[in-house]
């Protein structure tokens, strides 16, 4: 998926779209996404001034918009839907994401239960795991 089937996909746009590529889907049960981190981007401003590194709730976000590409473009009315991620376990840091890096995240479907699904996220910067989380949300309507 290019950036316009993202933004037909998700509500988010600038500058909380942190997803800017999807570059594969496994059925409706995994999907890898890529995220172009900049020094452009508006949070390096205070985090941290001269020692930029992204946020780690912001690394989460990347996580679950791009489970929600995944939750919503197998739904024929996706439009008329959103996202609500409900829980959050198991997140860990393992490093910092830096300006110049390049995100890449792999979410899997774990259980679903109708309208609610259970997710497993991971976080890659050149094959190294940076980030972890389970996470849980429900589709609902508009």
């Amino acid at each position: 998926m290019d950036i316009q089937q993202i933004l037909s996909a998700l509500p988010h746009r600038y500058p909380f779209l942190l997803v800017d590529r999807i570059l594969e889907t496994e059925g409706e049960t995994r999907v890898v996404g890529l995220k172009n981190v900049t020094i452009n981007e508006p949070f390096f401003q205070g985090h941290f001034p001269g020692h930029p590194i992204m946020p780690g709730v912001l690394i989460v976000e990347a996580l679950a918009q791009t489970g929600g590409v995944l939750l919503l473009s197998r739904m024929a009315d996706a439009a008329s839907k959103v996202v609500y991620f409900m829980a959050l376990d198991g997140v860990r840091f393992r490093k910092p994401v830096l300006p110049g890096d390049q995100l890449r995240m792999v979410v899997d479907v774990v259980q679903n239960r109708g309208a609610t699904v259970k997710l497993r996220g991971e976080a890659f910067v050149d094959g190294t795991l940076v980030c972890e989380a389970d996470m849980m949300a429900r589709v609902v309507d508009r």
